[in-house]
């Protein structure tokens, strides 16, 4: 590995770190170099190597163990289906979220506690209505609840799929915000809490696919206009 530049540390840690993966200099299980190593063998800070890992992980790359270390998970390359699904259409990728968020909210309907719930609703409670002058937050905010979801679903796959997405999730939360797709609402968002308090998977289900329809049907009439 070489020093970095100095811009966008961050990111070019991440690709130096993912080129050394895919190049097999680590094998699948095997141990990285700890935190400080790492950081002096790029030349930047340990915070930095802390994000570049946070985001590997998140690709699927890494994974790191409590008190353990971070270890090799994958040395495929992730970035090319990812890459694939970013250059899928809009529509796709609302489709492909609504068939992670409906199996998740039915998972969660029937597996939930009232200490699910109400991290849930607190999380629409910080959540709150959108503003103009706080996008990125909101879509922050926005991601927390819905990934919440997917984590009261208790389903290991769902989880890892989600946080592999997440970049493309966020998307699909940003395009609601303009002017040609529809923000689900907050009672929209309460519905699905709602049913999914219920206990009925069905009723969850359905929740999701009522919040999704609006967004479907704008992207329908877009293609067609």
């Amino acid at each position: 590995m070489h020093p970095l530049n100095k811009t966008n540390l961050a990111d070019t840690a991440v690709e130096a770190i993912r080129t050394e993966i895919l190049e097999r200099r680590w094998a699948v299980g095997q141990k990285l170099p700890n935190e400080a190593t790492l950081s002096a063998m790029l030349s930047v800070s340990r915070g930095t190597v802390r994000e570049a890992v946070r985001v590997l992980a998140a690709q699927g790359y890494l994974e790191t163990r409590q008190g353990s270390g971070t270890y090799v998970l994958s040395t495929a390359d992730t970035a090319r289906p990812l890459g694939m699904a970013r250059r899928a259409g809009l529509r796709d990728q609302f489709e492909a979220r609504l068939a992670l968020d409906a199996e998740a909210a039915r998972l969660a309907a029937l597996r939930h506690t009232p200490t699910v719930i109400a991290g849930l609703r607190a999380l629409l409670a910080a959540r709150g209505p959108y503003a103009e002058n706080d996008r990125a937050d909101f879509i922050a905010r926005d991601f927390a609840f819905h990934q919440a979801v997917i984590a009261a679903s208790q389903n290991a796959v769902l989880i890892g799929m989600y946080d592999f997405f997440s970049t493309l999730i966020a998307e699909t939360i940003e395009a609601t915000l303009g002017q040609d797709l529809p923000e689900p609402d907050m009672a929209a968002h309460v519905a699905i809490v709602d049913a999914i308090e219920s206990g009925d998977p069905d009723a969850a289900d359905a929740a999701v696919r009522r919040f999704m329809a609006p967004v479907l049907s704008a992207l329908d009439r877009l293609l067609m206009s």
